[in-house]
């Protein structure tokens, strides 16, 4: 039973019985409510700011573990990636040297990967450092495979044509010369015999009578020939693919065409004494992706090995003069 409750009145003095009405009732309900409401609000945040929910407990606990297996999965990608790059060394240093081919530039395997905005969405981790890192990490590894990939591609293509290089290598001397007693100058530097200063001879001399057969040193195209009376003199430029070109000079005549397909040891000229020449013979150069290179380092198709030591003993008599 509801108690009853009486206020005392001074003018009467007598205690008046007080009556509470239902709208007062609902207005006390509800501040009394709203005021409990407020304390376990403040009772809450203050709980929560200094205690984590049994939920927040195990996320904590969650993020911990792949935080640790990201770390473990950088590790790893670090042990993947120096294996790539032994697979790059050797693909750089053996395989491509083997079939003579342009190693891969670093600036090609290395280049970055487009779009500054591509991770925004790592972003507001807590561990956001590292899972950027290892996903950039990633994607240069990601690159790095697809270049490798596309490069091993060419290898095979270039393992394929291993036996048209071989034949179209400059392999032999241009002019028969077994006793080598025609050789007279090579690659260095030498005086010049006009000019009598000292100058780089990119090349090697064969000294040989006017009209003797000058042959294809491998197979290839007649890519020039030029009839000059200075410098060269007559010249034959073949362009024997994979990079190689071989040059004749100061030839007597012409025996192909430009654009004719020849054979190692076809008859491509006769030597001469045209251009800046003081006396019969053929200058002879190898040229590799555009630069000459000692031609000393491909007559290895004609020669044994006692007269090819021979051969670089008297080409590199450096007392002689060339052309």
């Amino acid at each position: 039973m509801a108690r009853i409750k009486y206020r005392f009145n001074p003018e009467s003095l007598s205690y008046d019985r007080i009556s509470i009405t239902i709208k007062t009732r609902i207005i006390q309900f509800f501040t009394y409510f709203m005021a409990s409401v407020a304390i376990a609000i403040i009772y809450y945040a203050i709980f929560s700011s200094f205690f984590n929910s049994p939920k927040e407990k195990k996320l904590l606990r969650e993020n911990e573990q792949l935080k640790v297996r990201l770390e473990l999965f950088n590790k790893k990608l670090d042990n993947v990636n120096a294996v790539l790059e032994d697979l790059q060394q050797r693909d750089d240093n053996i395989y491509r040297t083997i079939f003579e081919a342009k190693p891969i530039p670093k600036s090609v395997r290395e280049a970055g990967i487009g779009g500054s905005d591509r991770y925004a969405d790592m972003e507001g981790y807590s561990f956001s450092d590292l899972l950027i890192s290892t996903a950039k990490k990633l994607d240069k590894i990601t690159k790095k495979v697809y270049i490798q990939s596309k490069s091993y591609d060419e290898i095979i293509k270039l393992a394929l044509r291993k036996e048209e290089m071989l034949k179209a290598l400059p392999a032999i001397q241009p002019i028969s010369n077994k006793d080598l007693t025609r050789t007279a100058s090579g690659w260095g530097w030498r005086i010049h015999p006009v000019y009598k200063i000292k100058k780089f001879h990119y090349g090697m001399d064969f000294t040989a009578p006017v009209g003797t057969e000058i042959y294809a040193t491998g197979d290839g195209v007649v890519k020039e020939l030029e009839a000059s009376y200075r410098g060269f003199g007559w010249k034959i430029v073949l362009d024997h693919g994979f990079g190689y070109e071989t040059w004749y000079a100061h030839c007597s005549g012409f025996n192909v065409r430009v654009g004719q397909h020849v054979k190692r040891g076809d008859v491509i000229g006769y030597v001469g004494n045209t251009g800046l020449s003081t006396a019969p013979h053929l200058h002879y150069e190898v040229h590799i992706n555009g630069q000459p290179v000692n031609p000393i380092n491909y007559y290895f198709n004609d020669l044994s090995a006692e007269e090819y030591d021979k051969l670089i003993e008297i080409s590199t008599n450096s007392n002689r003069t060339f052309d």
